[in-house]
C-alpha cells in the first residue's frame, strides 16, 4: 500500500475534528441544525487553516443520508464518496488554473442538472480571487439566481481581491491562523497515533515554523519523521535549515558589542552549515 502523507491521512472528517476554528464550527453547526442553509458561502483565511477541509465537511453534512446534519455519519455512500473525492455531486474547481470565463460558463451549463446521489450539488471554488474579471461577473450571475439544490463554497486566501458584488451574495466565514498551543496538541496526538517519536520542544519548533497553518505543520512533521528516527529540536533545525535561537543570540551579542569580525565569523559558520541568508534574516527579525 502506498504511503499517505500525514496532512491527507489526518484531514478532519467532521466539525469536531477541525482544529482551531471554533467560531466557524459553531456558526455552521447552528445553521445546519436550524435548517438555515445558504446558497453561497465565502471561506476566507490563510493557507492551511482548514477552508477546503471545512468545505468537504459541509458537503458531507448536506448530503449525508442522515442529513442535512451537523454530524455526518461518515459511513454512508455519500459521505464516503465525498471523502474519497469521487462524488458526482461535489465538484472542486481550482480557480488558479481554471480562471477564465469558459470554465465558469461550463459550470453554469451544468448546475441546471439535478444531483446524482445526494440532495445538493456542491461547487467548491478554491482561490476564487484568481478568476478573471469576466469570469467573476459570470459567476456573479449564477450566484444571483442559483437552483434550490445547489450550494456554492468559495475559498480564498485573498478576500480583498474578490469583487464586492460576490461578497454581498455570500455568507462569509473568516478562518484564522491556528495557535501554537493548538498545533502542538494536534501534532502530539498525530505523532502518537502514527508511531512517530517526537520531543515536545521539537513540536513547538514545528508549530512556530508552520505560522498558524495546520496543514503546513503536519507536512513539516512528516518531513522530519522521514529524515530522522526521533524528531528532536536539533533534527528539526537540520532538516528545515533553521539557524536556532542560540546562534541568533550569539550573533546579536556580537553586533551589540560592535564586534564586526566576530559577527561575520558567526554568519560564515551558519552558511557553512547550510543555513540560508534569508532564513537567518527572518529569525533575526523574529
Amino acid at each position: 500500500m502506498s504511503y499517505v502523507a500525514l496532512y491527507r491521512r489526518w484531514r478532519p472528517s467532521d466539525f469536531d475534528a477541525l482544529v482551531g476554528q471554533d467560531t466557524v464550527k459553531q456558526a455552521l453547526t447552528n445553521a445546519l441544525e436550524g435548517g438555515h442553509i445558504a446558497h453561497a458561502y465565502l471561506f476566507a483565511g490563510p493557507r492551511g487553516t482548514g477552508k477546503t477541509s471545512t468545505a468537504r465537511i459541509l458537503a458531507k453534512a448536506l448530503n449525508c443520508d442522515r442529513g442535512p446534519t451537523a454530524h455526518p455519519c461518515g459511513e454512508c455512500r455519500n459521505c464516503l464518496s465525498i471523502a474519497e473525492g469521487s462524488s458526482l455531486d461535489v465538484l472542486e474547481i481550482d480557480a488558479a488554473s481554471n480562471r477564465g470565463i469558459d470554465s465558469i460558463k461550463e459550470l453554469r451549463d451544468k448546475i441546471a442538472f439535478a444531483p446524482v446521489d445526494g440532495r445538493y450539488k456542491v461547487y467548491v471554488i478554491d482561490e476564487v480571487h484568481m478568476l478573471t474579471a469576466e469570469a467573476s461577473n459570470a459567476l456573479l450571475k449564477t450566484l444571483e439566481e442559483p437552483p434550490a439544490n445547489v450550494v456554492f463554497i468559495l475559498a480564498t486566501t485573498d478576500p480583498q481581491k474578490v469583487i464586492a458584488t460576490i461578497h454581498s451574495r455570500c455568507q462569509r466565514f473568516d478562518f484564522h491562523r491556528v495557535t501554537a498551543d493548538e498545533i502542538v496538541g494536534h501534532l502530539a496526538m498525530v505523532a502518537k497515533k502514527s508511531d512517530i517519536v517526537a520531543d515536545e520542544q521539537a513540536l513547538w519548533l514545528l508549530a512556530v515554523q508552520a505560522e498558524g497553518g495546520m496543514r503546513d505543520a503536519l507536512s513539516l512533521l512528516d518531513q522530519c519523521a522521514v529524515m530522522n528516527p526521533r524528531v528532536t529540536v536539533d533534527s528539526v533545525r537540520n532538516t528545515l535549515g533553521i539557524v536556532g535561537r542560540e546562534a541568533i543570540r550569539e550573533l546579536v551579542g556580537a553586533i551589540g558589542r560592535y564586534d564586526g569580525a566576530g559577527a561575520m565569523e558567526l554568519v560564515e559558520k551558519s552558511l557553512t552549515q547550510g543555513r540560508e541568508p534569508g532564513r537567518m534574516m527572518l529569525e533575526l527579525s523574529e
